[in-house]
């Protein structure tokens, strides 16, 4: 486990880390044992592990505690590990997040309440008392697209003086929101951006790193993109997104993680399994993302 204060700073690509699976949908982990290992060799500066990408929808609560567990494993201590332990249900959250404390985890990325779309008032109530129960750094993550509810700036500001709240996924592709949330929030609250086809102009309007999807298969590519944008280097920046622009868009051409999987098939790096009620890429849309990992040099 990296050892960090509480709260801690995460700086760079945080690649969402898919979860590998074989045809008949069960997680293998010697796939995921070598995934971690490329990741980390490739310069990706921390890792989500059971996250949206990484179908934390689909497992049981036993399976995701293992897959969390032995991520934190194969990782062995070479880079943060961040554990997706979010739902809908504020209890639930909590007795989930407890359960992977001890696991060598480096903090949790938790999602707000999807479904039953409380308030803003709920959204930071919910926060609160999980931050009250845990003892590791929390990432809020803000995701309407999936969730049907917006964690306004506002409210994030009122959840960034807790001391075990460490920074937010802000994932609306909303750039305006960068400065106002800096400005609330102050300069030790970390924002990343969850939008990969947003996330260079995110990072230099002041971000500290995006939680990316695209990192799956391009994860130098990312981490390299990253690190320029966060110095302030926007012509070095822009001229490695240019290559990934294809891979953000086209990485979401039917509901993430069906294309990302199916791409890191394509480049032989995981098995073809994917868990129903998703289903693998259909065939029409298969050139289109192999056309974007050509474009990224990727195959």
């Amino acid at each position: 486990m990296v050892i960090w204060p509480v709260p801690f700073m995460l700086k760079g690509s945080c690649v969402a880390l898919v979860s590998p699976m074989s045809a008949d949908g069960r997680i293998d982990y010697e796939c995921l044992g070598r995934l971690i290992d490329w990741q980390i060799e490739q310069g990706s500066n921390a890792l989500v592990i059971a996250g949206t990408t990484g179908e934390s929808a689909t497992l049981p609560k036993d399976e995701h505690v293992e897959l969390i567990r032995r991520s934190v494993e194969f990782a062995g201590g070479r880079t943060p590990v961040i554990a997706g332990t979010g739902s809908n249900s504020t209890r639930q959250t909590i007795n989930l997040s407890l359960e992977v404390a001890d696991a060598g985890i480096d903090g949790y990325l938790l999602v707000t309440p999807y479904y039953n779309k409380p308030t803003q008032e709920g959204l930071f109530q919910h926060f609160l008392a999980i931050a009250e129960q845990v003892e590791k750094p929390i990432m809020l993550y803000n995701v309407p697209g999936r969730t049907a509810v917006d964690m306004l700036p506002e409210t994030v500001a009122r959840l960034a003086g807790h001391p075990r709240i460490m920074g937010v996924k802000e994932a609306t592709g909303d750039v305006s929101r960068v400065p106002r949330l800096r400005a609330a929030c102050g300069d030790e609250f970390g924002l990343y951006s969850g939008d990969d086809a947003t996330a260079r102009e995110f990072m230099l309007s002041g971000g500290d790193g995006v939680v990316t999807v695209t990192g799956n298969p391009a994860p130098a590519q990312m981490a390299g993109m990253a690190a320029a944008a966060i110095a302030g280097d926007a012509d070095k920046a822009a001229r490695i997104d240019a290559g990934l622009e294809a891979l953000h868009r086209d990485l979401f051409v039917e509901s993430n993680p069906i294309p990302v999987k199916w791409a890191m098939e394509k480049m032989g790096l995981i098995p073809p399994g994917i868990r129903l009620p998703l289903t693998r890429l259909s065939e029409d849309r298969q050139p289109v993302v192999e056309a974007a990992l050509q474009t990224a040099g990727l195959i």
